[in-house]
Parts: structure tokens; C-alpha cells; sequence
């Protein structure tokens, strides 16, 4: 087993990614030098988990960039086969709005540099290399401040959950996988969980299965037992008698992405999780960096969800499970309305439900 438990291993140059598909069985990082094997990664959900998705799209452009930085002569063609790269990038997983954040932010800076240039004469060669190394530093800034960003939504959440509960320690509830192998490092659900757990705050970590692509079987799992962290494997079905016999403190899911109600996207079975809890007043509380924030869209109604491939139902392991024949809906991602949502953790505040319900105007905060 590995020292570092990490999604992405980058230096310049070199970015390999962790196969996420081969875990627990085999610890295996592949290549992602070049955008188009970053791409199908990311589409094979070799690498998952939206921070990690954004920063494996932007290093992988980055790395290209740097491997044949010799090769580009002409600034036009220096931009144009960025930006392509960054729109075909984009085409890979459509639901997490990280991604485009992140290819966003870096059109932002490609064009603070260009603006530059403009004022201080530079020779063409001189200004593709320009350009290239600030493509390249941005996207490491990225990296570097996702870590950082994700040990404060760790330390928000743990004191907001502390300060809503009467107990010692803590049975928390959480779906999916939002640890360091969705991330860049420490995760953001499981970032208040792991925070917990340094407080010696928590009594137990519950996830569940997380059908039908078990990110929380194969990955949550692997994760608590990795880092020592009490953790029990449920499947999605039981979590709510969980929630009746089990005494849950609160449930800690992440998300893809926030829309402007602060109805939320999250893998699939979020939704059913947010109404058990509710049912049983247990805070339901989302993780989720600003980077996860969309404006843009006014509801959930407007997020558009990514459906998945039947096999992944159908097959597990290679083995058929399901009837030939049978019709399959297989979404990605349900939407969980605001008014379900106990608080939102970014890094930078806690969003709690009477903010929400006064519209999630995060404009002048974030």
C-alpha cells in the first residue's frame, strides 16, 4: 500500500492519474500526459469526483502544453489549440461544474496574459512562451489551493456539526466518495469526517455501497480503512433504518453542483438520502467548494444529468446480474432541493438553511 493516498500525482511535465475503476484489488496510477488520454479517463471514470475531475483536465492540457512547448511557432495556433483542447476537455463528464470553473478560470488567465503582451512588445516566440507558462502556472495554483481549500470545508463542517449536536462523539452518514481520491487531497465530505476524527469527535463513519458504480464500496470504504478512520459499509437500501435504530448525528454528502436556489446535484441516491433524513431530523449538510457554485442556473430543474451506460447495472465484476432483455434507466446524478439542505460548506463560509431560503445569493460572498 501507498504512503500518500492520492488521485493525481503531478509534476511538470508528468501527470499520472490513480485507476480509480481497479480499487480496492489493485493500487495502478496510468498516464494522463496528453489531453486525449486525460479524456477518457475521465470519461471511463478512471478518474472521478468533480474537484479531481477540474484539476486532471487542466494539468493534463498543462503537461501537454510543457511536453511540446518546442513545437508551437505561431501565437494564433498557440491559442487556438488551447482553447480547443479546453472545449474538448469540457465534452468529457457534463454535470460536475468544476470542470468548466476550471476551464473558465484558465480562459480568464490565458487572456489577463494576452492583454499583457499587448502593452509590452514581445517577440512571438517569446509571447507563446508567454502564454504556456501562464496556462501552466494557473493550473498548479489550482491544484495547491484545492488542498488547502478542502482542509477548511473540513474544519467548517466539523464545528458546525459539533455546535448542532449534544453529543461527545459522532455517528456520521455519508454517500459516494468525497476523500482525497475525488480531490486533490483531504475531500470535502469526507473532509469533515476525517476533521472529526483528528478532534477524536467521531464515533463512527457509516457509508454507503453507493449503487450501481459502488464508489462508496470500493473507494469510501478503502479510504476510512487507509486512514484508520471507525467506518462501517452499508448499502443504499438500509440507510434509512440506519437513521431510525443507529442514532445518526448528521448525513455529509458532496456535490457536483450548486445552483443558484441551492438545490444541489450529487450522485445518485442523494435525494433519497436528504428525505430520510428529514424525516428523521438529522441535518443534512453538503460539502462543496465555491468552484462547485453555478449561478448561472436558477434551479436543479436546468442541471442537466449525465445518463450512464446500462452494463453498469446490469453487470457486476463482468458478470450479468440483470435479465436479458430488461430496459435500463441508469442517471449519474439526482437534484436535492434547497429546502432539504440543513447547510452548504465551502471554504470560505457555512450557508446554513435561513440563508438559503432567503435565495442563495452568493454573488458579493464568493
Amino acid at each position: 500500500m501507498q504512503d500518500n493516498l492520492e488521485a493525481l500525482r503531478y509534476v511538470k511535465g508528468n501527470l499520472q492519474l490513480l485507476d480509480q475503476r481497479l480499487l480496492p484489488h489493485q493500487f495502478k496510477y496510468i498516464d494522463a500526459s496528453t489531453v486525449s488520454n486525460c479524456w477518457t479517463a475521465i470519461r471511463e471514470m478512471q478518474v472521478r469526483g468533480a474537484p479531481a475531475i477540474a484539476l486532471a483536465a487542466v494539468l493534463s492540457l498543462a503537461t501537454e502544453l510543457w511536453n511540446r512547448k518546442s513545437e508551437f511557432h505561431s501565437l494564433h495556433k498557440t491559442l487556438e489549440f488551447i482553447e480547443s483542447n479546453l472545449r474538448y476537455l469540457e465534452t468529457s463528464r457534463p454535470t460536475a461544474v468544476n470542470l468548466f470553473d476550471a476551464t473558465a478560470k484558465m480562459r480568464v488567465q490565458i487572456q489577463l496574459e494576452i492583454n499583457e503582451l499587448k502593452t509590452n512588445s514581445k517577440s512571438e516566440e517569446n509571447s507563446i512562451q508567454k502564454i504556456i507558462s501562464k496556462f501552466i502556472d494557473s493550473a498548479e495554483t489550482m491544484l495547491k489551493n484545492d488542498a488547502s481549500d478542502n482542509k477548511s470545508i473540513g474544519k467548517f463542517g466539523a464545528e458546525f456539526i459539533l455546535n448542532n449536536s449534544n453529543q461527545n462523539k459522532l455517528k456520521i452518514l455519508t454517500h459516494c466518495n468525497t476523500g482525497s481520491l475525488a480531490t486533490a487531497a483531504y475531500g470535502t465530505a469526507l473532509g469533515i469526517i476525517r476533521s472529526l476524527h483528528e478532534m477524536n469527535k467521531l464515533e463512527r463513519a457509516f457509508c454507503t455501497e453507493t449503487r450501481p458504480y459502488n464508489q462508496g464500496a470500493r473507494l469510501t470504504a478503502f479510504e476510512l480503512v487507509y486512514e484508520k478512520i471507525p467506518g462501517t459499509l452499508i448499502t443504499d437500501s438500509m440507510a434509512a433504518f440506519l437513521m431510525q435504530t443507529k442514532g445518526i448525528d448528521a448525513v455529509v454528502v458532496g456535490a457536483d453542483r450548486v445552483v443558484a436556489n441551492g438545490d444541489t446535484a450529487n450522485k445518485i441516491g442523494t435525494y433519497a438520502l436528504a428525505i430520510a433524513a428529514n424525516y428523521h431530523k438529522i441535518p443534512f449538510i453538503v460539502a462543496a467548494p465555491t468552484t462547485t457554485i453555478d449561478l448561472t442556473k436558477e434551479t436543479g430543474n436546468e442541471i442537466h444529468i449525465e445518463e450512464r451506460p446500462p452494463d453498469e447495472l446490469t453487470y457486476l465484476n463482468g458478470t450479468r446480474i440483470a435479465a436479458e432483455g430488461i430496459g435500463v434507466w441508469n442517471p449519474s446524478f439526482d437534484v436535492t432541493p434547497a429546502h432539504l439542505i440543513s447547510a452548504i460548506i465551502t471554504e470560505k463560509k457555512i450557508i446554513t438553511k435561513n440563508a438559503l431560503a432567503k435565495v442563495f445569493n452568493l454573488k458579493l460572498e464568493c
